[in-house]
């Protein structure tokens, strides 16, 4: 009986390759701050990069197609008062993109279609409520306008965007730095890594731990963590001699990792960027100039190596393209976006085929930019997975969809008369032909009203001026 030696993967020979020159992003001054977030975020309309700014945080965003040299001039976002230290994408609107910073806030800010003609200073809302830098940001995968942020001060609070209120605090759970947070697939739980060497799953709606280990990995540097589909949870960290180490665990049953692999020695933390539809998990570290990536399987040893893309220079940081925002004609299965010191390069990692038709077994449906659920929905206790869509006919992001803020009126302590829904991304076009209409004629009536007075004040001096010269007669 003939032993198969080679284990059957259709990702065995998953190749990467860096995009040509003139598709990169040249002449962009990336951030220099110290920490460990990935300092770039993409989807499939924009490329949204932190960068040095004197006086305060912020970040620049370019359409996809705007390769480049990029202009010196170009508009920025810029609204925090310090360093922006964390950027992510809405994944049910492709304008609206959240930040982090060290002045303690969160800011959510609207992108136009357009290119700007100034900065963008103004946010649709600013979420106030950490004592200290707010590092860590991490939409809600399946519920409308919930998002997740992280801070110094050890707290998770879990806001409402639509109405810019607080939904959960979570404060009492960390007793030091928080290192990384991840959502499950349907969102109901939360994996965290912290400072204290403990791995957590919380039920963020309980406020409850309801799993933990501790010394997943044995050092001190950070960890980090992020679910995978079969429910487990994927980590990467420090032995206790400082090597690099990654860990496949069963929250059912901690006591045990379920594959545990050491890696090499290098000072530089391992951000996971994780696949579910193809299960696998891509390693990019800060400082490395090199992708690592695993294929997470039911079959020993679990986490199975598959190869490594290498390139010249070290990495500053690294955006992940949404599964949707890929080229399904040349069989793309992830793309990355590496920041160097003043650049951003793509890089396409690609299953080799010899077909030109649409492959089913490598794009399986996958989550599209629809909610599945309103924010009070998942905060009264319901769960949804993500809605799915095929790419089979490739994937066009649907025109600018406004956020909508609707701040609950203090004063107005009555109940609402009917079931509350969130004003939000998925009001009909004509609703937001109504309200664009509505506030240009707000705009030009204050406009109007600026004239008019302007009018008044010149009549005044003029009148001043005639008396004044009436009285040297």
């Amino acid at each position: 009986m003939s032993r198969r030696v080679v284990r059957q993967s259709k990702f065995r020979h998953v190749f990467g390759q860096a995009a040509k020159a003139d598709q990169a992003y040249e002449d962009i001054r990336v951030s220099k701050v110290t920490w460990d977030s990935s300092f770039c975020a993409v989807n499939p309309k924009f490329l949204a990069i932190i960068v040095e700014a004197g006086g305060g945080g912020a970040f620049i965003v370019l359409p996809l197609a705007k390769t480049g040299r990029v202009d010196k001039n170009y508009p920025l976002v810029t609204g925090h008062t310090a360093p922006v230290l964390d950027i992510d994408w809405c994944p049910h609107n492709d304008n609206v993109i959240a930040s982090a910073s060290d002045d303690t806030t969160i800011m959510v800010w609207q992108i136009p279609d357009y290119t700007p003609m100034r900065n963008i200073t103004e946010p649709i809302i600013t979420l106030e409520g950490h004592s200290k830098r707010v590092g860590i940001l991490c939409w809600h995968p399946t519920a409308r306008n919930v998002l997740l942020s992280s801070g110094s001060d050890n707290v998770i609070i879990i806001w409402n965007v639509g109405t810019g209120e607080a939904l959960l605090s979570l404060d009492d759970m960390h007793p030091d730095i928080i290192h990384s947070v991840c959502w499950n697939s349907n969102g109901s739980l939360l994996a965290t890594t912290c400072k204290d060497k403990t791995l957590r799953i919380i039920d963020p709606r309980k406020g409850q731990v309801v799993a933990e280990r501790f010394a997943a990995h044995e050092g001190m540097r950070p960890m980090r963590a992020v679910f995978t589909r079969q429910g487990h949870i994927f980590t990467t960290g420090f032995t206790r001699m400082s090597q690099r180490e990654l860990g496949l665990w069963d929250p059912n049953n901690f006591e045990e990792p379920v594959a545990l692999q050491e890696m090499d020695t290098s000072n530089g933390v391992l951000l996971p960027f994780y696949d579910s539809d193809s299960s696998i998990i891509y390693l990019c570290g800060k400082g490395d100039s090199s992708i690592r990536y695993f294929e997470i399987t039911d079959e020993p040893p679990f986490v199975h190596y598959l190869n490594t893309f290498s390139s010249k220079e070290p990495q500053r940081g690294m955006g992940f393209m949404p599964k949707r925002g890929l080229d399904v004609s040349k069989c793309e299965i992830a793309r990355f976006y590496k920041l160097h010191e003043r650049k951003c390069e793509p890089i396409v990692m690609t299953v080799p085929r010899k077909s030109d038709l649409f492959q089913d077994d490598l794009y399986p449906d996958t989550p599209g930019p629809e909610p599945a659920l309103e924010a009070d929905e998942w905060l009264s206790g319901q769960d949804a997975e993500p809605v799915l869509i095929s790419l089979r006919d490739g994937y066009v992001p649907p025109k600018h969809r406004e956020l909508r803020v609707t701040k609950p009126n203090i004063l107005d302590a009555r109940p609402p008369s009917g079931p509350h829904r969130s004003q939000s991304a998925s009001d009909s076009p004509l609703m937001q032909q109504q309200h664009t209409l509505e506030r240009l004629l707000e705009e030009i009536k204050a406009l109007r009203e600026q004239v008019q007075a302007q009018d008044q004040r010149i009549t005044a001096l003029e009148n001043m001026l005639c008396e004044l010269v009436d009285g040297t007669d």
